[in-house]
C-alpha cells in the first residue's frame, strides 16, 4: 500500500468541482462541492451523535436507506441546521439541483453542510449554480472541491491511498473538513471517501465503523460535537476485483487502506484545531480490551491538564 495524488477524485470513475453560489456575504472562494461517480456506488455514512441533527444528516440518513448514491453534493457557510421544515425542504432541493444537473434520481444524491447554525439557507444560490458544477466536473476537480469545503479550516485536508486486492488495484481518495468542535465521537466535521473497490454495502458499513472507532473517534480538540457531522464512503466497483462479501483477507486489506487514509486525515483534522499549535498523540499499551484503551485515552486526551 502506497499514499499517492488526486485525493478524492484517485479512484477511477470518481470526478468533482466545486463553485462559488454566494451563500454566506463576504465569502470569495468557492463555497459548494460536488463529488460525483460515473456508475452506482454502494454507499454507507456515520454521523453527529449530537441530539440536534441538521437538516442534510436527516435527508442523508433517508437517502442512505437502500445503501446506494452516486453523488454528494455539499456547501460552506451555512449549516443548515435549526432550520425546521424549510431547512428539510431546502436540503431535499439541494438534491434535486444536483440530481437534475447529473441525470439522476433525487435520492442518489447525498447532501451535506456546514457553517453557521440556525439561519436559513439562500438554496435557491445553489440551484442557480447546479448546471454549472456539474458542467465542470473533472479528475483535477478534487483540488477546488478540497476548498469549497472549508470553514474555519486553515489549510485543506485531503490524502489517497493504493493496493492491491483480490489481484487488482483498488484506491481510496478522501477529503474533510473540522477545525475546531473537534470530539470523540467527531464533530463540526464533514469528510468523504470514495474508492473504485468492489464489496458490498453490509461490509461497506462494516469497514467503516470499524474504521471511525480507531480513528476519527479518537480526536479530541474542545471537548463539543456538531449538529452536523458526516462521513460518507461511496463504493463504485470499477477496480474490477471480486466482490468483497465477507469478512476475509481481501476485507481486511480493504480496511487497512480505509485505515490508513482516516488515520491520516484525522490527524489533518486535530492538528488544525482552532488556536491548536501542537499535536499530541497519546498511545495505551495493555490494556485489556479497545474499549478500556479508547477510555483511558479519552481521559488523557480530554483534560485541560
Amino acid at each position: 500500500m502506497k499514499f499517492i495524488g488526486d485525493g478524492i477524485t484517485a479512484p477511477t470513475g470518481f470526478t468533482a468541482n466545486a463553485v462559488l453560489s454566494g451563500i454566506k456575504q463576504g465569502r470569495a472562494k468557492d463555497d459548494t462541492a460536488l463529488i460525483y461517480s460515473d456508475c452506482p456506488c454502494r454507499a454507507a455514512a456515520v454521523f453527529t451523535a449530537n441530539r440536534v441533527q441538521a437538516e442534510p444528516v436527516k435527508l442523508t440518513k433517508r437517502h442512505l436507506a437502500d445503501g446506494k448514491a452516486q453523488a454528494v453534493i455539499a456547501n460552506a457557510g451555512n449549516a443548515n441546521a435549526c432550520t425546521g421544515e424549510a431547512g428539510f425542504r431546502a436540503a431535499r432541493r439541494m438534491a434535486e439541483a444536483a440530481a437534475a444537473a447529473l441525470s439522476l434520481r433525487a435520492e442518489d444524491v447525498l447532501v451535506c453542510s456546514t457553517g453557521v447554525i440556525g439561519v436559513p439557507l439562500p438554496v435557491e444560490k445553489i440551484e442557480r449554480q447546479a448546471a454549472a458544477l456539474a458542467a465542470g466536473l473533472s479528475k483535477a476537480g478534487h483540488e477546488k472541491a478540497r476548498e469549497a469545503i472549508l470553514t474555519t479550516d486553515t489549510v485543506y485536508k485531503e490524502c489517497a491511498v493504493e493496493t492491491e486486492i483480490g489481484g487488482r488495484t483498488v484506491r481510496v481518495g478522501t477529503m474533510a473538513k473540522g477545525s475546531g468542535m473537534i470530539h470523540i465521537n467527531m464533530g463540526t466535521m464533514l469528510g468523504f471517501i470514495a474508492t473504485d473497490c468492489a464489496i458490498s454495502a453490509a461490509l461497506l458499513d462494516k469497514a467503516l465503523r470499524e474504521s471511525v472507532a480507531g480513528t476519527y473517534n479518537c480526536v479530541s480538540i474542545d471537548g463539543d460535537t456538531s449538529t452536523n457531522d458526516t462521513l460518507l464512503i461511496l463504493a463504485n466497483g470499477r477496480a474490477g476485483n471480486a466482490e468483497i462479501t465477507a469478512d476475509d483477507e481481501d476485507f481486511r486489506a480493504f480496511l487497512s487502506a480505509l485505515n490508513a487514509v482516516n488515520t491520516e486525515m484525522a490527524k489533518k483534522i486535530a492538528g488544525d484545531g482552532e488556536g491548536a499549535g501542537h499535536l499530541l498523540e497519546c498511545r495505551v499499551s495493555s490494556a485489556a480490551s479497545t474499549e478500556q484503551a479508547r477510555m483511558l485515552a479519552k481521559s488523557v486526551i480530554s483534560s485541560n491538564l
